[in-house]
């Protein structure tokens, strides 16, 4: 079921390198199932817990802000490129927060593989005090309709957290974990990549307007 066009803003962070298709893909089925006012794609500058990735931070948003282009529910939110040092997404949501005011909703869009790492994140306690989280399909789970298998310490955290529908993500301000049933489109960065350095076609992975744009700057060829 669509939930009604609320005040809920939704938050999908990455590396976005490149972004792509299937991350396109999720926040186009989460902002319609959860009825989100808008959509943030909020890149990362310096992740702790992941590569440095491979094109730069400026190169990394300007395919964001490219891909993104002409659909006015989604936004790009560069605080993480700008800001010095490793990103926090729990600073991240904090200034959002701050900005949009104690009752606004974030709801934040997560991979379940990164979910059940949710515990080695950085003051990860308080992110439940700032968003909702939404949980969605990525390479290598088997399930969009399930709850992940977390370990002990994560799962206690969330075990009063869970609700059945996009529409129970509107009645509060944070908290709550929803589980979304998008489309699973297994296409990974790292492939995309892999396939511009060999020479092949990347069509239809991603927006041609960013195929575009990694071929003029040379990007994943060992050009750039």
């Amino acid at each position: 079921m669509t939930a009604r066009e609320g005040s809920l803003i939704g938050v999908l962070g990455g590396t976005f390198d490149p972004i792509h298709h299937g991350h396109l893909r999720v926040a186009e089925e989460v902002a319609e199932m959860a009825g989100l006012r808008e959509l943030r794609f909020l890149p990362a500058g310096r992740p702790r817990l992941r590569e440095t990735p491979e094109a730069s931070p400026d190169h990394r948003l300007m395919m964001a802000r490219i891909a993104i282009q002409g659909n006015p529910r989604f936004g790009l939110d560069a605080r993480e490129i700008h800001r010095s040092g490793i990103s926090y997404s729990v600073e991240s949501l904090g200034e959002m927060k701050d900005e949009l005011g104690p009752d606004s909703g974030l709801c934040f869009i997560i991979g379940a593989d990164a979910f059940t790492r949710l515990a080695e994140w950085h003051r990860w306690r308080e992110l439940f005090q700032l968003c909702h989280f939404v949980v969605v399909g990525r390479p290598g789970w088997t399930s969009a309709a399930h709850r992940p298998i977390l370990p002990p310490v994560l799962e206690e955290a969330c075990a009063h957290r869970w609700v059945p529908s996009a529409e129970d993500l509107d009645r509060a301000s944070c908290g709550s974990i929803f589980v979304a049933p998008t489309t699973f489109l297994d296409i990974s960065a790292s492939v995309i990549r892999a396939r511009i350095a060999s020479g092949r076609s990347v069509r239809y992975l991603l927006p041609e307007a960013v195929i575009g744009y990694i071929s003029a700057n040379h990007l994943y060829s060992g050009g750039g």
